[in-house]
Parts: C-alpha cells; structure tokens; sequence
C-alpha cells in the first residue's frame, strides 16, 4: 500500500479518508457529492473515478463496501486519523504541553514569591490573577496566531509536494481533475486550520490557568505552613503525574527521561524567574 500522491485516485482516496474519519458509514453518492462540495459544487470527479479509488481503497483494507455503504476499517481509521493529524493538526499537544507547564511554573513562583515575601491574601490574589492571567492570555494570542502561521506554511509546502507529485500526470484531463481537487482541498483545509488553532489556542489558555490557579488557590486557602507544602505537593502532581504522563504517551519515551526533561526545564525556569525577580 503506497501513500504517495501520484495520480487521481491517490488524491480522491485522501479525500474519501478525511470524509470518513468520524467512522461512520456513507452512501457512495453521498460522498460524491460531499467532494463535489470540496470542489465548491463542481463535479470535479466523476462517479467512476471514484468507484476507481474506492474499489482500490478497499483491496488495500482500508474501507468495506455493502450495499452502496461504505465505511473505514480499523486500519483505515488509523490513516484517517493521521491524514487529520497531518493536515488538519487536530490534536493540540504542543498547547497542552505548554499550558501545564506554563501553568505550574507560574504557580510555583507566584506561591514561592508570596511566601518568601510574605504576602498577606489579598496581595497574593491579586499578584497571582494578574500573573496567571497575563501569561494565560499570552499563550492563547501567540498559540493563536503562531499556530495558525506555522500550520499555514506547512500546509503551503505540502500543497505544493502534491502539485509536484501530480503535475507528471501523462493525461492532461486527469491531471487538471487533480491539481483541481487538490487545490479545492486546501482552501477548505485554510479554513479547518483557523478553527482548529482557535481551538487549540483556547485549550492553551485555560490548561495554563487551571494548571497554575489550583496550586494558588490552595495556598490561599489554607493556613499556614500547611498552605505551601499543599500547594507546591499539587504543582509535583501535575508536573510529575499528568504532564510526564501525558508527554510520555505521546512521545513513546521512556517516563524516566521524560521525567528528567520534564523537571530539569521546570526547575531552571523557575530558578530563573526568582532570580529574575530579585534583582529586579
């Protein structure tokens, strides 16, 4: 099975996938006229191209056929998934990264400021929202707008590989059908790609509140000396537990090392901004 988009059917078979990623189960003209609506309404296939590229599909395992439906395997939900992933950068890991770590380290020096200063409450709530919210709505506007960029110029460059790939098509009328679809395809992936930021952006932004505001209203909560070791044990937790965990599982890497990384890049932020703090 080759993933190279070289021809039509490859073209229409990456369509067909991100049709189909939801799992569920279509009727052949339903689809075509869901491509035909990535063409904005132009029939830019017609039905036997696409029984082409369906009957090859399913003798890759990718789809199963009954009765005019057609419907993802589990291996064609996987390419789904990381055709969606590619494309549509739905899975906003590096957002989640960034908001638990952001988070913690902000709730780790707002903590260790106030204590070390010994800040009443109100002092503490004050310098803790302004602080949290500051770095919270910095995140969401530069995951926002430097997601979207970054994705952008990607996409570009793949949209072009593609063009590449195709534009060697012997058939003039085959090759102006896929340089058409794929053209097509990323205008509504330009559109996807704004969503999908936004998305991610907001996810950023309310992971590194909640990461960083948990830790904080404890400390404010309870009385002393209870209040640090509470609240710097809560921000150990989410480090140590959710954020090595969740890097862990995304990264394949070996929980120990992410660990190391995980709290070596903690620590020295954290370090830096006291010291940062002092002598300003």
């Amino acid at each position: 099975m080759s993933f190279e988009i070289q021809e039509l059917p490859d073209v229409i078979r990456v369509v067909v996938l991100l049709n189909l990623a939801k799992g569920n189960k279509i009727r052949k003209t339903m689809l075509k006229r869901r491509i035909d609506k990535v063409c904005s309404s132009y029939t830019c296939i017609e039905m036997n191209e696409l029984e082409k590229a369906l009957k090859e599909m399913s003798s890759e395992g990718l789809i199963t056929e009954f009765n005019g439906d057609v419907k993802l395997t589990k291996q064609g939900k996987r390419m789904s998934k990381e055709w969606e992933s590619l494309l549509l950068k739905k899975e906003p890991i590096m957002e989640i990264v960034a908001g638990l770590v952001d988070g913690s380290i902000t709730g780790i020096v707002v903590i260790l400021s106030a204590f070390i200063a010994a800040l009443g409450p109100q002092l503490t709530i004050f310098a803790a929202f302004l602080t949290l919210s500051a770095v919270a709505i910095t995140n969401f506007s530069s995951f926002l707008l430097g997601g979207i960029t970054e994705d952008l110029a990607d996409i570009m460059t793949l949209q072009n590989l593609m063009n590449y790939s195709v534009s060697d098509i012997p058939d003039k009328k085959e090759r102006d059908k896929s340089l058409f679809l794929i053209k097509k395809l990323f205008v509504l992936l330009d559109k996807e790609i704004h969503r999908s930021n936004l998305y991610a952006a907001i996810i950023c932004g309310i992971t590194t509140f909640v990461a960083g505001s948990i830790p904080i209203i404890t400390y404010i909560a309870l009385p002393s000396p209870l209040d640090a070791i509470l609240s710097l044990t809560i921000v150990a937790v989410i480090v140590g537990i959710f954020l090595v965990r969740y890097r862990s599982k995304k990264t394949r890497v070996n929980w120990k090392v992410t660990l190391f990384e995980t709290l070596a890049i903690v620590i020295i932020a954290t370090v830096a901004s006291l010291v940062l703090g002092g002598i300003a």
